[in-house]
């Protein structure tokens, strides 16, 4: 049998480390140690710790040679999956042509390297090589991400900047038409449950003006169309909310005909007010688009609306309290964070 001495400091350190230690194993070292340190016999220790008499002989020659920190070393041996030979060709590919399910993936890492595993071994192969199952994001066909990139850093940023610091007035503007038809949403229940859709089209628009850093919204709204009257109306009531406050005031837009006329180009000259034209197809760089999303979780997902002037309530009172009741919710929705998307992202399955 083995003998070793030990001080009382290096019980009381064997002690800690028994149950304050991170890994497993090392806790277990620890714990044999500990119980041989109060004489008990090899058999015990190896029945209490659940080891054998090889492993704790190997633990306490490292205790004798290189003290506790020797036991705190974690090299134990596990055997590599064939795969890792082959990581950067299956990398590569899969960078180029993602798979869309576990069985692809089988088909094609079979078919590159020859060797077939199990979809358990295939999932876990992927995961340690940096990939996650995601659900696909929607980019416009049309818009061009270097015109996007490039007006986030020249344009909107700098402006962004001047708003935070209180020398600029920034707002986020589009128009939303939401149409008395259902809007199906995912509810906790027991058994699937059903709404009633409501009859006619009616449709309820909002064009809408919201501040960049206080959520606060100016809005116009009616039930027949947006044009450019209802854009010269938007762009008056905003003049006249700030007409005693001496600071630029910008708009960001996008592309809708009715907002870039000689009448709107005018009044806007008028009133001094910046339009602020995104590049086409950016929906992802106006916040307002995170609002119009969120009003349908609030107020339309799921509910039946029988009457189109309660549907129309139950939109405008949402939206009259995005400063107020809403704030919290939409703090962490409608962050000055722009999702930006990468040539390499954007595949065709």
């Amino acid at each position: 049998m083995i003998r070793v001495h030990f001080s009382d400091e290096e019980i009381k350190a064997l002690m800690y480390e028994r149950y304050h230690h991170p890994h497993p194993r090392v806790q277990r070292k620890m714990e044999a140690l500990l119980l041989k340190s109060q004489n008990l016999p090899h058999k015990q220790i190896c029945q209490i710790t659940g080891i054998s008499a090889n492993t704790l002989r190997h633990y306490l020659q490292a205790y004798i040679e290189d003290g506790i920190d020797k036991l705190k070393e974690i090299n134990f041996y596990r055997q590599q999956s064939k795969l890792v030979e082959h990581k950067n060709t299956i990398e590569d590919y899969f960078r180029e042509h993602p798979p869309a399910t576990i069985k692809e993936a089988i088909a094609k890492i079979e078919e590159l390297t020859g060797i077939k595993r199990s979809p358990t071994q295939t999932r876990k192969f992927l995961k340690s090589i940096g990939m996650r199952l995601l659900k696909v994001g929607i980019v416009p066909s049309k818009a061009d991400t270097d015109k996007q990139e490039a007006f986030k850093k020249k344009e909107l940023e700098p402006r962004l900047e001047e708003a935070k610091s209180g020398k600029r007035i920034l707002f986020f503007v589009d128009a939303a038409h939401f149409v008395l038809s259902p809007y199906i949403g995912f509810i906790w229940c027991f058994a699937r449950m059903f709404i009633k859709s409501p009859s006619g089209r009616n449709r309820f628009n909002v064009l809408g003006a919201l501040n960049a850093i206080t959520h606060e919204l100016i809005m116009i709204t009616n039930d027949k169309y947006i044009n450019a009257y209802s854009f010269c109306e938007l762009l008056w009531d905003i003049s006249r909310k700030y007409s005693n406050i001496n600071i630029p005031i910008t708009l960001v837009l996008d592309n809708a005909r009715y907002q870039k006329c000689k009448i709107v180009f005018y009044f806007a000259k008028l009133l001094d007010i910046e339009l602020l034209y995104l590049p086409a197809y950016s929906p992802n760089l106006n916040i307002i688009e995170r609002l119009w999303k969120f009003v349908k979780k609030k107020c339309l997902y799921s509910k039946y609306y029988s009457d189109f002037t309660v549907f129309k309530k139950s939109i405008s009172e949402c939206l009259s309290k995005t400063h107020t009741e809403h704030k919290d919710e939409l703090s962490s929705l409608l962050t000055l964070n722009f999702q930006t998307f990468k040539k390499e992202q954007i595949v065709n399955l």
